[in-house]
Order: structure tokens, then sequence, then C-alpha cells
């Protein structure tokens, strides 16, 4: 039996043990079949590198503080559930462990986390961007999930992140939606959106921010790589655009989209 074989194989079981093997939950054997079945799936690759990313950021949030009503509450449900439900045994816990871990998951759900995850510096950033860019040109196929249709690139973004930016269609304007992928910059997961300009594919990274006031497009030409990226914000979200298509395709491109992104 193959070391794949012994991995399952529903997407959802691999998901799991993706996450376990983040934690550092699985033995030596289905730890180096999983990185092998990784190495050799760009999308599994993809999952581990946004878990990854989720619990650096999650460990570098503040500790909440905890006060006592909340406390008081904790302690009232634990009672409440013990006198209601008194043939079942639960684990012994640290409570304030427990209501640390609530917080945590209100804070991601909230989005909090999210704003926690994007504060990069903007050169080492774009760098970041551009090493991306030029990973996926090499790649077999540069998107994780592959459509020129955005209600369906959209609902993948939000099932992986959580959130999606406008994907308008552009085709009639000679740029094609050919899909998305999760960008990992650094150790931020974000959306990408990959639209193709004849024979020219242009990235476009987008990051979610807490409500700001807007920015005109600001480029940069990344000489060294051959490179153009332009970067700008809707009060909603801040994008990234890139490619080594000429300067004013990308020019182009960038002002369609904003207008085409306008009110959503």
């Amino acid at each position: 039996m193959s070391e794949h074989e012994t991995l399952p194989t529903d997407p959802d079981d691999l998901r799991l043990l993706i996450h376990a093997h983040v934690d550092g939950e699985l033995d030596a054997a289905t730890s180096l079949a999983l990185e092998r079945r990784m190495a050799a799936d760009p999308a599994l690759a993809a999952e581990h590198a946004r878990v990854t990313a989720l619990q650096q950021a999650v460990r570098r949030l503040p500790r909440p503080e905890v006060g006592p009503e909340f406390q008081a509450h904790i302690a009232a449900l634990g009672e409440t559930g013990r006198r209601a439900r008194p043939k079942i045994a639960f684990p012994s816990f640290e409570w304030r462990a427990m209501a640390a871990s609530i917080l945590v998951t209100a804070a991601l759900a909230s989005g909090i986390t999210r704003w926690a995850m994007l504060r990069p510096e903007p050169d080492s950033f774009a760098a970041a961007i551009a090493d991306d860019h030029r990973r996926a040109l090499l790649a077999a196929n540069p998107v994780d999930v592959a459509s020129s249709d955005r209600h369906r690139v959209k609902p993948w973004l939000d099932a992986k992140l959580g959130f999606s930016p406008p994907a308008p269609d552009l085709a009639k304007d000679g740029f094609i939606l050919i899909g998305g992928r999760v960008e990992v910059v650094g150790d931020m997961p974000m959306p990408a959106l990959v639209y193709r300009h004849n024979e020219h594919l242009i990235t476009l990274v987008a990051a979610p921010q807490e409500p700001a006031a807007r920015s005109r497009p600001d480029a940069k030409n990344l000489s060294a790589a051959g490179l153009s990226l332009v970067h700008w914000s809707d009060g909603a979200f801040s994008y990234w655009a890139i490619s080594d298509t000429e300067r004013s395709v990308l020019d182009d491109f960038v002002s369609r989209f904003r207008a085409a992104s306008t009110g959503g």
C-alpha cells in the first residue's frame, strides 16, 4: 500500500488532517505521507499555508482580559449544565482557558483577526507579491479555482477566507477572469484574482481594511523583476495589481477594474 493510500480521500478529512499537522498532533509516518501529498497537490498546499498563517495570526492576538462578570457567567453555565445533565461526565478544564478560547473564536467570527493580519511594510509587501506572482507564472496552473464566472470564484474565496473582493467581468475590455487563488504573502492569507490579457497574466491581490479614506492608484516599477505594480484602496479593500504586461495595459486594467467595482 502506498503512502497516499494510507490517507483519507475525502477532502474534509484531509483538511482535518492538515489542521492536526499544523498543531503537531500527527505521528511521523502520517505527517510524512501528508507532506508528500501536499507537495503534489497545490490546493492542499495552499490550505496548509492558510491554516498555518491563521494560527500564527491568532497567536499574535493580545490575551483578552476576562472580567469578574464574565467569569461568574461561565461558572453559572457550567453549574447549569451539570444540573441539567447529571449523567454526563465532563473532562476537567481551566475555565480561564475556555473563556479565552470563546473570545478568540468570537474575534475570528467578527473579522478582528483580519485587521490584525493586515499591517505589512509597503516595500517588503510589494516584493513578496512580486515573488508570489512569479511563482504562479511558473506553476502548472496559476489558480486554485479555475473559472471565468465570478459567481463561482467569489464563493470559493469566501469559503476559504471568509471574505472576497469584487470580481467584475472585464472580458469585453480584453481582461478575462481565469480564476482565483489563496495568496500567502509573508504569513498573511489573502484572496487573489487572476485575469488574462492576451498572453499576459495580471494578479490582483486584495486585503480587507478598516474603514479608511480611498487612495488613488500609486504605481511602482519592479524593474529587476520585469514587473509593474499598482496599489490603491477603495475604503473597503486595499489592492495590489501586478503583471509583466506593458505598464499602459496595467494602468488600463486598474482603471476599468475600479470603475466596474464601484459600489461593490
